[in-house]
């Protein structure tokens, strides 16, 4: 047999073999399917369209004439181009489609048309940006505001998630307030409100870096974390104050004043206070901290941290203390500072807040001494910046950067009466003031600018925390409860009697459903039984079944009595010589026994007594 025979070789199933395989022009099929769609496209619209309409192209269009007969050609050779092209397909087929239709040409025109309009609006909103880059003031979001009343006394912790759902302010009445910006309406009102720490103000709260527990740092020697709902998850160790070394103690010894989480470790956080010392934690070992800085003088003494900080990578912790010093540790390395300037602001004045730059390079501190300056971490001897006749009398006062790292933002006190509390927006570089907000008849205290939401939070020392957003620049926060309405109260929500609801009972057993409480209340007003007004006390003597208002007992009636008695027993001799007449005239007890033995009274005389002798020797004298 040979292999050459077409017979077997079909019967074999290889008869296909040693001939050349089929070829295929993708392009050329692709240019028959769009040239197909294009003609289809072209009867409907025929169909579509009457003969006698006419219709005129947009401005935007053009002159759609010379267009189109410019993209007839262009489609024309691309089919010339086509044909070629399947002329070298094995296959043979050489297909010709039609031109492009006149109004698919003036359609892509007038997309064409319309999207040079929108660079041309594009450009215009690009200048607009790059005027908003020009002046740093269109950038704050201060159009609206929402107004959250806290309590009457001082907001002096203010803090908010990294996603920007939930507010939290503290304050001096030790409460603690829970706001949900998803949850609230118009109303404006906290979801939850406790006291963590008894009766200790609150210092500080903050959100840990995943936003599921908060830092809560009050005037006592124990912070606590509690979680998003407000219970307690965890709380630090306290020390022993009979230990000279803070070292060898489990945890802080005084009240503390600061405390911030690590912007890196969601665990980690660290607490500052008047012990002298600043202690870093572990939320998995509540029972010691972790590591202890101790911040010393020029003279190496120990001084009191008023505020505490970490860098934004996590790696460096700062502290400002009360003789004027800013010290800043590697958090690795608590024996020597790594950047320290002693003369940082006025000695005895109360540094209240540091907060570093985004970029990690500038240094913001808000001193007691009316100033706020800024620093190089890559040179720390001398002050960037500084501007002065900035007043605060509050020990946390609050610093902040913009979103953007051009502007720094601060608040001012003021004395009750004397003046309105301002935000101060200062640019970064220069220093300038650029912009400033009352916000309120009172200190401003706490202020925070959120990156995300890019609102600014601040809170008062009247009990306010106002949030300014704008509608357009700002996302989400005050923006999701402003547009709810209030809910509506009921009018009553009490309910006469229980209503059982048996739905298989028969109907001669089946209760009739109440179908309002106001129709039920005025039935049952209708009632003598169920609206009889209720008896009044029973006064003097009980009558009808009922006791008096003294009671029926003996005890009581003797009780009344003693009440009732008014007689003047002031002097008692006036009180027995009143009834001595009687008693002469009427003898009942002691008179009748003696009157034949001795019917007249005979009393003892009264002897003087004798004075000792003089003459007896001063030895045997009794000694008084």
């Amino acid at each position: 047999m040979e292999m050459g025979d077409p017979d077997v070789g079909a019967v074999m199933g290889f008869s296909g073999f040693g001939k050349k395989a089929r070829t295929f022009d993708l392009d050329a099929i692709f240019e028959q399917t769009r040239r197909t769609a294009i003609e289809r496209s072209k009867k409907v619209l025929e169909k579509e369209q009457c003969p006698e309409e006419s219709v005129e192209s947009p401005p935007c269009a053009g002159s759609s004439g010379s267009v189109t007969e410019k993209d007839q050609g262009i489609a024309s050779s691309s089919s010339d181009d086509g044909s070629g092209g399947e002329d070298s397909d094995s296959s043979g087929s050489d297909l010709i489609g039609p031109p492009v239709p006149a109004s698919l040409s003036r359609l892509a025109i007038e997309e064409q048309a319309c999207a040079t309009d929108d660079r041309a609006s594009g450009d215009t909103d690009d200048d607009d940006e790059d005027d908003e880059d020009d002046n740093p003031v269109k950038r704050i979001p201060d159009s609206h505001e929402i107004t959250l009343v806290h309590s009457k006394k001082t907001v002096s912790a203010l803090g908010l998630d990294p996603s920007g759902a939930r507010l939290v302010t503290g304050g001096y009445d030790y409460e603690v307030k829970l706001w949900d910006f998803a949850g609230m309406d118009a109303s404006l009102q906290a979801f939850r409100s406790l006291q963590p720490c008894e009766c200790h103000q609150i210092k500080s709260l903050q959100y840990s870096a995943t936003g599921d527990v908060i830092l809560c740092v009050a005037g006592s020697a124990q912070a606590k974390v509690l979680d998003r709902d407000g219970f307690q998850v965890m709380e630090c160790a306290k020390g022993d104050q009979y230990i000279v070394d803070q070292a060898r103690t489990k945890g802080h010894t005084a009240m503390l004043n600061s405390g911030v989480w690590h912007p890196k470790i969601k665990e980690e956080f660290i607490t500052c206070s008047n012990d002298g010392t600043v202690r870093t934690w572990d939320m998995n070992n509540e029972k010691k901290h972790k590591n202890v800085f101790k911040p010393r003088t020029a003279q190496g003494k120990r001084i009191i941290p008023t505020t505490c900080a970490y860098s934004r990578d996590g790696k460096f912790i700062a502290a400002a203390c009360q003789d004027g010093s800013i010290q800043i540790w590697d958090r690795n390395m608590n024996v020597h500072t790594k950047f320290y300037n002693r003369q940082a602001h006025v000695p005895g004045s109360d540094t209240s807040c540091l907060s570093f730059s985004y970029d990690g390079y500038t240094l913001a501190s808000r001193g007691g001494d009316d100033t706020i300056k800024t620093w190089d971490m890559r040179n720390f001897r001398n002050a960037l910046n500084m501007a002065t006749d900035l007043p605060n009398v509050y020990s946390m006062t609050d610093c902040c950067f913009s979103p953007d790292d051009k502007l720094l933002v601060t608040g001012t006190s003021v004395q009750k009466g004397k003046g309105s509390g301002k935000l101060m927006f200062f640019e970064r570089e220069t220093f300038h003031k650029l912009y400033e907000i009352e916000v309120t008849d009172a200190s401003v205290i706490r202020c925070l600018w959120h990156p995300k939401l890019n609102q600014i939070m601040v809170g008062t020392g009247n009990g306010l925390a106002k949030v300014y957003y704008h509608p357009v620049k700002s996302q989400r926060g005050a923006k999701l409860c402003v547009v709810k309405t209030k809910r509506k109260t009921r009018q009553s929500q009490t309910v006469t009697q229980d209503y059982i609801i048996t739905p298989h009972a028969l109907p001669m057993f089946r209760e009739p459903r109440q179908k309002s409480t106001r129709k039920q209340l005025e039935k049952d007003r209708l009632d003598p039984v169920k609206s009889h007004k209720p008896e009044p006390p029973v006064s003097g003597p009980g009558r009808g079944g009922r006791v008096g208002t003294h009671g029926g007992t003996l005890s009581s009636f003797i009780v009344k009595n003693i009440a009732l008695d008014k007689t003047d027993d002031s002097n008692p001799r006036e009180a027995i010589l009143r009834h001595a007449k009687d008693a002469e005239q009427n003898p009942y007890w002691v008179a009748p026994a003696y009157v034949k033995t001795q019917p007249h009274a005979v009393f003892a005389a009264v002897e003087l007594e004798e004075e000792p002798e003089d003459d007896e020797p001063e030895w045997k004298k009794r000694k008084l």
